[in-house]
């Protein structure tokens, strides 16, 4: 069972699931959206950079599937804490010790795996790192609020007052790609959420901005691996997980 809620700061969301205790089930894909999780799965604490495909776990293995929690920051937030460019996380599970090797690391995992409560202890260390960083980038906010409103790179650029060379370097650091991806992947999550709303297919490509169904057919099929009748299949039978939940249905 999958539950989310508003951590004490904006743009940052707790979440946690619990595993069934008998779970022979499908492994569904974690989908792009933009954001980095800070993770604590089967007593690892890792970090979930930004994807620009669908992440699928790999459980090879034929253990136990392990519950999920961890807490998602909204594009261009997780970086500053972390203090790595999302560029070098794209695409990627790392341990947080790796990001942190001395004894902040160490300390911050251990906390967390003796807490009564491990989604609580992760939201207070990723607090606490946000306090030291500092508030996020207002003209972050405003890339993020522009794109996602469907406005043009361009128009974005020139509304920050960055060229548009500035803005696909401070766009790389910030959330991982540049801001044509970064579009694609915010304009996927509208059309997406209109989809479990059984918004016909036509009707969602319009809303969300692309140019017709077929061109939302294939920016889905591209970014998840789905059609998207596959897709709103999954919808009906599984509630939407949180990037990086590395998780089974």
């Amino acid at each position: 069972m999958y539950r989310e809620r508003a951590s004490q700061v904006e743009g940052v969301v707790v979440w946690t699931r619990t595993a069934p205790e008998h779970d022979d089930g499908p492994v569904y894909p974690v989908l792009p959206d933009g954001c980095m999780d800070l993770l604590w799965i089967g007593g690892r604490l890792s970090v979930a950079g930004p994807d620009t495909h669908a992440f699928t776990p790999d459980l090879s293995d034929g253990g136990p599937v392990a519950d999920a929690m961890g807490v998602r920051f909204a594009p261009g937030i997780a970086p500053a804490l972390l203090g790595v460019p999302a560029h070098e996380l794209r695409d990627r599970r790392v341990d947080l010790t790796d990001l942190w090797p001395g004894p902040e690391g160490r300390d911050t995992a251990e906390r967390v795996a003796t807490a009564a409560d491990p989604a609580a202890a992760l939201e207070s260390a990723a607090l606490r790192r946000m306090a030291l960083a500092g508030p996020p980038d207002p003209l972050l906010r405003a890339v993020v609020g522009g794109l996602d409103a469907g406005r043009t790179v361009a128009s974005v650029a020139e509304t920050v007052g960055l060229g548009t060379r500035r803005l696909h370097r401070r766009s790389l650091d910030a959330f991982g790609y540049g801001p044509k991806t970064l579009a694609r992947v915010l304009r996927l999550q509208r059309a997406l959420a209109l989809v479990r709303a059984s918004v016909p297919f036509a009707e969602t490509a319009v809303l969300a901005g692309c140019a017709d169904q077929a061109h939302l057919a294939r920016e889905t099929r591209d970014l998840t691996g789905l059609t998207l009748g596959a897709y709103a299949a999954l919808a009906n039978s599984e509630t939407p997980q949180p990037s990086g939940s590395s998780t089974t249905a």
